[in-house]
């Protein structure tokens, strides 16, 4: 918030330079941004009228003036503004005087006695912009008819103001004003602080508008007044224009400038409504679906039931809290006024303005809290000022209030904030700062209940009272010491393995990381991953990104498409990162969003020949082994274990529950200790054929905690007795899956049985007699049987051979071959 330092200074005038209160405001949590001077530093410039205007006998632009500074004699000034003029009153640069720098030197302009085209001329008349005053306007700078001649110009507009930027937190609402700021001034000063200036206008007629608040959870407070017979053609005073041009606010007429003088001054936004525009009373309520309003900027807007509104009986007149309408805008041609100012419910306003892409300052007050007690008041103010530089009639003020805040107690425990603030703390010490702050406060002991003032939206837990005493004792206060926490190394536990450390073997697998955005168009997580209710997004930063994902293929085949379209002949990556999908049993903490699920998973994509073109191997795209080899290499860990192959296992899709986005017959689940974790595939021919991907990709997800948890590796001897190997022909039915034949072996449960491989598969063709039914394959498998310590015999390795095959037998009707 950027404001002038003489206008705080005329509610809070504290002994110090503006260099310390920048300091002391710093330190107690308003963040000094910027200290800068109000205008360039320049000299020698009054306040002058012209007297006499000739045309220059040589120069058809050039005008010779008689200037009346308030010396004994009149001077002759060489002018070529287009309004110069006899009887207005300009700023006049005397012989000596030194302008802010016009070139590139950075010197300043002195004024000396000289000669324009043969005729002498005794200084300059100029303009705001060769004073290097903010303004929109040409040729000379005009002053009030009743501006004392001769008066130093910098004194006149206070010029040696400054101008200080703070850097408000979103807290801080009830720091956005003049007076807010004032307040904390006093507070950490000391300093006193002087009121605003509230005047009751006495009535002088006795219209007046009904307004009926039909939602209490939008408007809590609605005051209001008409005032009849306004100038709104009338100017507004330099010094009105001066303090909003610190606050940088443009001046755009008497009445908006009068609105926005008292929101810089008080923190209470208000607006005027043109009285003879609006069409009957006024409701307060939501808006309704279907409706739309053309705001004060031009644009229109659609409307709907999450959106405040004011409406006569004809139309939407206002978008609450936030912008008026154009409807009942006033101009220079209002002559009646209704002086509107309430208290809008925070929750009601935030995030309103941003949905239709634009900002006011009202809106940014009233999302944070606004002095609940302030509407009658700033009404108050403003009719005050509309009377004075517009003249009228006031009518009387109505002040309706429906549903204000309930300010609850909020108590600090003097030990906890002792703790806290790593100071020692007494109870009187902390009240002091509180009295300071103007909180009203009552001790019981060791704990301070604090009942927020009405201005004070951010004082709900202990940390915000702790907060406040410590800034009220200044952060530079605070004794330097090295922390007293004990500091012990966290070690890792063995059972888990970090997220780098995957993310580093998925490099060493040859894949790639990539990052993407967490949200993607509503079409794609519809098809490719099949939710048909997705998280949306309130506000989308782009239209094709306006839902979060449910599973990281979407944005993987968004970076293979990119890939693909610059050339590249190999893609393999793989991105680390959160889904979102609903879940009702989800309960709102730190970490968690009411209804949403947010694990994480591991996603990888490979497309294209792992080989580059060479002579001595056939190319050969990546298939659906290939990245299944690189699954069973990333859960290697877990083979520590026997026997290995009950780490994981995979199950082919049916055509009845396949994943929507893979293909029926290439896909499977990824199952960990029978639980399904993911899933691997190639991409679905009807997708690869729209995105014309050639060939499909395949591709993999799997949920990252079953990957970062495992069982600690047991160290085993290795036997000084040479393995026995047994090889088994069966006959198997052709469903028969490598999965279930290898749960059958190891549901043997024997301690000599190390592994088994498959290694062959026959099916023979037509005709042929190999004792295979229609239906039927042969499957050979290689038993690995040991001992530690001993030799086996035959009898041992007979019957570890029988047991395996009465179980395959039980489990997969497995026959011997003959």
């Amino acid at each position: 918030m950027q404001l002038s330092v003489s206008w705080l200074r005329q509610f809070c005038n504290p002994s110090l330079s503006n260099t310390e209160l920048g300091e002391q405001l710093t330190m107690a949590g308003l963040e000094l941004e910027e200290c800068s001077p109000a205008a360039p530093l320049f000299t020698g410039v009054v306040i002058g009228e012209i007297k006499a205007c000739e045309k220059h006998p040589d120069a058809d632009r050039l005008r010779v003036c008689q200037v009346d500074v308030g010396a004994a004699a009149l001077l002759q000034i060489v002018c070529g503004a287009p309004n110069a003029r006899v009887g207005i009153r300009v700023p006049v640069a005397q012989v000596g005087a030194e302008l802010p720098p016009s070139g590139d030197d950075g010197k300043p302009f002195k004024i000396k006695l000289g000669k324009l085209r043969g005729v002498e001329s005794a200084g300059m008349l100029c303009s705001a912009k060769e004073l290097g005053l903010p303004s929109d306007a040409e040729g000379l700078h005009e002053f009030a008819f009743d501006a004392p001649l001769g008066t130093n110009i910098r004194e006149f507009l206070d010029l040696d103001d400054a101008l200080i930027t703070l850097k408000l937190t979103p807290n801080l609402g009830h720091c956005l004003s003049v007076y807010g700021i004032a307040r904390e001034v006093a507070a950490i000063t000391g300093a006193p602080l002087t009121p605003p200036p509230f005047t009751t206008v006495t009535p002088s007629i006795t219209d007046r508008i009904q307004v009926q608040v039909q939602a209490p959870d939008l408007c809590g407070r609605f005051a209001g007044r008409v005032v009849r017979g306004v100038n709104a053609a009338a100017p507004t005073p330099d010094w009105m224009v001066q303090k909003l041009a610190r606050c940088g606010q443009r001046s755009v007429s008497a009445l908006v400038d009068i609105s926005n003088f008292v929101m810089f001054e008080l923190g209470q936004p208000s607006h005027m409504f043109d009285l003879d525009k609006i069409q009957g009373d006024l409701t307060v309520r939501w808006a309704k679906n279907g409706e739309s309003l053309t705001l004060l900027n031009g644009n229109t807007i659609a409307l709907d039931e999450r959106v405040g509104v004011i409406t006569d009986e004809a139309q939407v007149e206002s978008l609450a809290g936030i912008m008026g309408g154009a409807a009942t805008a006033v101009g220079d041609s209002t002559q009646n006024v209704y002086i509107e100012a309430a208290f809008w419910q925070p929750d009601a306003i935030a995030g309103r303005a941003r949905r239709f892409n634009f900002a006011t300052d009202a809106g940014h007050r009233y999302e944070r809290g606004v002095d609940f007690a302030l509407p009658p008041q700033a009404v108050e103010r403003v009719t005050e000022l509309v009377l004075q530089i517009c003249g009228g009639q006031a009518g009387p003020l109505d002040d309706a209030i429906i549903a204000l805040p309930e300010r609850a107690p909020v108590q600090l425990r003097v030990a906890r904030a002792a703790k806290v603030i790593g100071i020692p703390l007494s109870a009187a010490q902390c009240a002091y700062a509180f009295t300071r702050l103007g909180l009203p406060h009552q001790i019981d002991g060791d704990v301070i209940s604090v009942t927020p003032p009405s201005y004070r939206f951010d004082l709900t837990i202990e940390a915000d009272l702790i907060e406040e005493v410590v800034r009220m004792i200044g952060y530079q206060n605070l004794p330097l010491g090295a922390p007293l926490a004990p500091t012990r190394a966290r070690v890792a536990s063995e059972t888990h393995t970090g997220r780098f450390a995957l993310r580093r073997q998925m490099a060493a697998l040859g894949y790639q990381e990539t990052i993407n955005f967490s949200f993607i168009d509503e079409e794609a997580e519809r098809t490719l991953s099949g939710n048909s209710q997705p998280v949306r997004l309130l506000n989308p930063i782009a239209a094709q990104m306006n839902v979060m994902r449910s599973s990281l293929l979407p944005s993987l085949l968004e970076v293979l498409k990119r890939n693909i379209d610059r050339k590249a002949p190999l893609v393999r990556v793989f991105e680390w990162g959160r889904v979102f999908h609903r879940d009702s049993s989800v309960k709102a903490d730190l970490a968690h969003v009411q209804g949403i699920q947010q694990p994480m998973k591991l996603a990888a994509l490979a497309w294209g020949a792992p080989q580059a073109l060479q002579w001595g191997v056939a190319s050969k795209a990546a298939d659906f082994y290939d990245v299944k080899g690189d699954i069973e290499a990333l859960f290697s860990q877990y083979f520590s274990t026997k026997p290995a192959w009950s780490a994981i296992t995979f199950e082919a899709y049916t055509a009845d529950a396949a994943h929507p986005a893979l293909h029926p017959g290439r896909s499977a689940q990824i199952f960990k200790a029978g639980k399904a974790i993911g899933w691997l595939g190639e991409l679905h021919p009807k997708w690869a054929q729209e995105q014309d991907l050639k060939p499909a990709p395949i591709v993999f997800e799997i949920d990252a905690a079953a990957l970062q948890s495992r069982d600690l590796p047991k160290a085993q001897a290795v036997s000084r007795i040479q393995p026995v190997a047994r090889d088994l022909s069966l006959v198997v039915a052709e469903a028969v899956t490598h999965t279930q034949l290898q749960a059958a072996i190891a549901s043997a449960q024997d301690e000599l049985l190390q592994s088994a491989t498959l290694y062959d598969i026959y099916r023979p063709k037509e005709g042929e007699a190999a004792g295979i039914a229609q239906g039927e394959k042969s499957v050979t498998l290689e038993l690995q049987l040991c001992s530690p310590s001993a030799t086996l015999t035959e009898e041992q390795i007979d019957a570890v051979v029988q047991k395996v095959l009465a179980r395959l037998q039980a489990q997969v009707g497995a026959r011997l071959r003959a």
